[in-house]
């Protein structure tokens, strides 16, 4: 049975290599639900996806956020995605490309968001993935620190954290640390 399949295959490829058409890649089941979920998106305006290795490559894309209320109104901020080709059995690895100042985001870029790691499940999705990188910038939540230290300014002076978030987009410094602009 196995050989049977493995001569379907060979006598495609013959086919498609005397048409003259290279062979045809294969998509991983990966790729496949990728395009379902990016085709599928139903992003806010606040919301732009852009692909910098061209449309080609799905598996690498990456989202700007521009919230329109709470502690970042105004700001943009880049986020990169990376698929792995046994999506969506495992989540995807997302990482902020903009320095900020934020109780779930640390300054390389590491997102700490439930559904990105202990709580991802195969029926969640990459539009899922984006509200809830939105949700963090309205929320900001300070009981699942990644900084630890802008999530206790948080819960202990929500005021000097407005403070320190405006300082810090307007490309400034927080205590020792340099922010670019990105407001």
């Amino acid at each position: 049975m196995i050989k049977l399949f493995k001569l379907k295959d060979q006598k495609r490829q013959d086919a498609a290599n005397s048409s003259g058409n290279a062979p045809a890649k294969k998509q991983s089941a990966g790729e496949l639900r990728l395009h379902k979920d990016i085709s599928e998106l139903n992003l806010p305006k606040s919301t732009i996806i852009s692909f910098p290795n061209g449309e080609d490559d799905l598996m690498n894309f990456e989202i700007s956020i521009r919230p329109d209320e709470g502690y970042y109104q105004g700001g943009r901020f880049v986020f990169t995605f990376q698929v792995s080709p046994s999506y969506p059995h495992e989540p995807p690895k997302v990482k902020c490309k903009t320095k900020v100042y934020h109780p779930n985001i640390d300054l390389e870029g590491n997102v700490c968001l439930n559904i990105l790691r202990e709580d991802w499940k195969p029926v969640l999705n990459i539009n899922t993935v984006i509200y809830g990188l939105i949700l963090l910038f309205m929320q900001p939540n300070d009981e699942d620190p990644l900084n630890l230290d802008a999530a206790a300014v948080l819960r202990d002076n929500p005021r000097l954290f407005a403070s320190n978030v405006r300082r810090a987009m307007a490309g400034g410094y927080v205590g020792e640390v340099h922010f670019p602009r990105c407001i």
